[in-house]
């Protein structure tokens, strides 16, 4: 299942609309789930239902392209991160912004899983390339001292999981969560740094 392929980039024009679409399906699904009627979502981008079919076969792909893309704005997060100055924060800004996002994410994936979708290989391709980023990222804080050397990218995904999974099921506040991150990362930086 997927969006379609295409011979070559969008038009312009087709960007923006399937831009809207899913920035419109993504308002209706916290409300309607999967059973959103495509007609609310084409009304909200201002397209025709037509126009969301040609960009989404169907209402799975729709869903499945906006898990895709959360994971796709994550990775470009991690891209502007790469050149920032201060590496430490910059690695432990991504890992937040993913844990911050968790509970969005399990949201469509649990849909999709219902609806029959392979959630695992709809969303592999998107995932390693968040991976690498993050992998990256790691490097450029180990480097500048920032996390400890003895922790590798296995480890990191590890308490990414773990925070994640507690983001998803926990129910906590904003505060909470944070709390509970400075500890994870203070677990991650250098003895002399904690």
């Amino acid at each position: 299942m997927g969006a379609p392929s295409t011979s070559g980039p969008l038009r312009a024009d087709a960007r923006r609309n399937r831009g809207r679409i899913l920035e419109a399906a993504e308002a209706v699904f916290p409300v309607s789930g999967l059973s959103a009627p495509v007609e609310e979502i084409a009304r909200r981008a201002g397209v025709g239902i037509g126009t969301i079919y040609r960009h989404f076969p169907t209402k799975e792909a729709l869903f499945e392209a906006i898990l895709v893309s959360r994971i796709e704005r994550l990775t470009e997060e991690a891209g502007s991160l790469s050149s920032a100055t201060d590496a430490g924060a910059a690695f432990f800004e991504l890992f937040g912004r993913i844990v911050e996002e968790a509970g969005a994410r399990k949201a469509f994936a649990d849909a999709l899983a219902r609806a029959g979708v392979d959630v695992k290989a709809a969303t592999s391709a998107a995932g390693q390339e968040l991976l690498r980023e993050l992998g990256a990222l790691l490097t450029r804080a180990q480097q500048a001292g920032a996390v400890r050397h003895d922790v590798d990218l296995d480890r990191v995904t590890a308490l990414l999981v773990g925070a994640c999974l507690a983001a998803e099921h926990g129910n906590l506040d904003r505060g909470l969560q944070a709390r509970a991150l400075a500890i994870v990362f203070d677990g991650l930086r250098p003895a002399g740094s904690r």
